[in-house]
């Protein structure tokens, strides 16, 4: 229990280091290019790891899977579009909106609606303190959340349709194969440098493979309801990590804010739980 504990906040802290050193990086690269390279660096490992059969797959593996794909291309495109205009820990904030909608639908219980406004509030909280805040830059996040929402969805019927990790690997694939022709043209003599070859790959490392790796093996062991309160906590580590990491300094009422998405998603994910858990005998 422990252990998965600590996978679980491992994979959370491998997350949002990928997502500040990618920041990082946006003026030497941009944003589009370094999210190609973060998915094709996925897509190979996941490729060579699960060695998908593509053989005998129906029409139906085959859409459920695009979408898949389409989902996590657009939810990792359209939240380091956010990343480059808001700071990162009000881009993930925003973007959690995606997956606290699922719970709360998924409760049907009218008072858990609470959560729903509590979040709202949050939201509404950044138009009081605009600091480093863009239209464009909530757009995007919210853009993430929705497509992060799509890809909670899509995922179950993936995982039914595709064994182990065969899905994802293919999903990874359909998610790189439409930004390649913009990333090439875009990044130019930039994909030539070793280095930045080296440091798109660490990202890709950092924000998809370890992340996804450390949670598949904490899942085995660790109930549903308590993996989905500790990833509530994404908002704030990825606040702290682009505090130490890039010196992005929220101002206290953007604090208030994250602190309204965490506590409603985790109020969400509790009462999405106790709302499908078996009756006692």
């Amino acid at each position: 229990m422990r252990r998965s504990v600590l996978f679980v906040l491992g994979g959370i802290i491998s997350v949002q280091v990928g997502a500040a050193v990618a920041k990082g990086l946006f003026d030497r690269i941009d944003p589009t290019t370094l999210v190609w390279l973060r998915l094709a660096t996925s897509s190979v490992v996941l490729l060579l790891w699960a060695r998908p059969s593509l053989r005998s797959r129906s029409r139906g593996d085959w859409l459920v899977v695009l979408g898949f794909g389409v989902s996590l291309g657009t939810m990792n495109w359209a939240i380091y579009q956010s990343f480059a205009r808001i700071p990162i820990g009000l881009a993930v904030t925003i973007e959690f909106v995606g997956p606290l909608s699922i719970a709360v639908l998924g409760s049907r219980r009218p008072r858990d609606l609470l959560w729903v406004a509590l979040a709202g509030a949050g939201v509404v909280l950044l138009g009081f303190s605009p600091a480093g805040v863009t239209v464009a830059g909530v757009g995007f996040a919210l853009l993430a959340g929705a497509a992060w929402a799509a890809y909670i969805l899509l995922s179950a019927g993936t995982g039914r349709r595709w064994p182990g990790l065969d899905g994802l690997a293919v999903a990874s694939l359909l998610a790189t194969l439409p930004l390649t022709p913009y990333a090439v043209a875009t990044g130019g003599s930039a994909l030539l440098n070793p280095w930045i070859l080296v440091a798109g790959a660490l990202v890709g490392l950092l924000s998809s493979v370890v992340p996804y790796s450390l949670e598949l093996a904490a899942l085995r062991h660790l109930a549903p309801s308590t993996f989905g309160i500790l990833m509530s906590l994404e908002p704030a580590a990825a606040a702290l990590a682009a505090l130490l990491l890039l010196g992005e300094f929220l101002e206290p009422l953007q604090w208030c804010a994250l602190v309204c998405v965490v506590v409603a998603s985790v109020g969400a994910t509790r009462a999405g739980m106790r709302a499908v858990a078996p009756a006692p005998d």
